[in-house]
């Protein structure tokens, strides 16, 4: 009984430690044990354990490493992503009456109603954006951008694609619950990323139907000229 008993002890203690490797996940994107090690300054083999717990419990999941260009021989490496089950944990406690509002809205007032409160909750990014682009005029768009989203509850990053241009990678979104049922939010999303950069952009994953993480494509472009962007009473 007595190893039980500190076995138990043992589990209690660690849970700072395993949500800080959950937060890690979540402000990173999907990660390998090596990199989460390397991040929280533990041994491989502490990570490991703290994920196996993480996974019995389901917060994260298993997947293959997304390789992007050629992939070299053998097998791709193992990430661990938040699962919607480790993002609940997070600040997704008011999914179901936001999910509520949103049905009530589209019977009520229609779908021109979803979509107008979409774009209206996009706002930010028009608005923000302006103003970190005029106060950091080194930062490419996409940089901006992700500082607009991490700001207003995302965790934002900024991938460099050869050839292509920029990736806008959102390793957590507030809404993803919502945005499951009502995709009118992510290409509401989509619709200002466009705008704010006066060129097309592709969505090419969202966590609402289930990536790991949300990316958006952006075209390689010159430098925004923060005079051409919306002041936040144009936005």
């Amino acid at each position: 009984m007595e190893f039980v008993r500190t076995s138990t002890a043992q589990r209690e203690g660690d849970a700072p430690t395993r949500d800080r490797v959950a937060r890690t996940i979540l402000e990173n994107g999907p990660s390998t044990a090596a990199d989460l090690a390397l991040r929280l300054d533990l041994t491989p083999a502490a990570v490991r354990r703290h994920l196996d717990h993480l996974a019995d419990e389901g917060v994260v999941e298993s997947r293959d490493q997304k390789v992007y260009g050629t992939r070299g021989r053998g097998r791709p490496a193992k990430v661990f992503a938040l699962t919607e089950t480790g993002r609940d944990s997070f600040d997704q406690q008011y999914d179901d009456l936001a999910v509520q509002a949103m049905r009530f809205l589209a019977e009520t007032q229609g779908e021109d109603a979803v979509v107008e409160f979409a774009r209206r909750r996009v706002a930010f990014v028009g608005r923000d954006y302006a103003d970190i682009m005029a106060a950091n005029p080194d930062l490419t768009p996409a940089e901006a951008l992700a500082r607009v989203f991490t700001q207003n509850g995302y965790a934002a990053s900024v991938r460099e694609l050869p050839v292509v241009g920029e990736q806008l990678c959102q390793q957590h979104c507030p809404v993803s619950h919502v945005a499951h049922e009502f995709p009118q939010l992510c290409e509401a999303e989509t619709e200002a990323i466009a705008s704010v950069l006066g060129t097309h952009v592709q969505r090419l994953a969202t966590i609402a139907h289930g990536d790991g993480v949300c990316t958006t494509c952006i075209p390689q472009t010159l430098k925004t000229d923060p005079k051409t962007v919306p002041t936040k009473e144009q936005a």
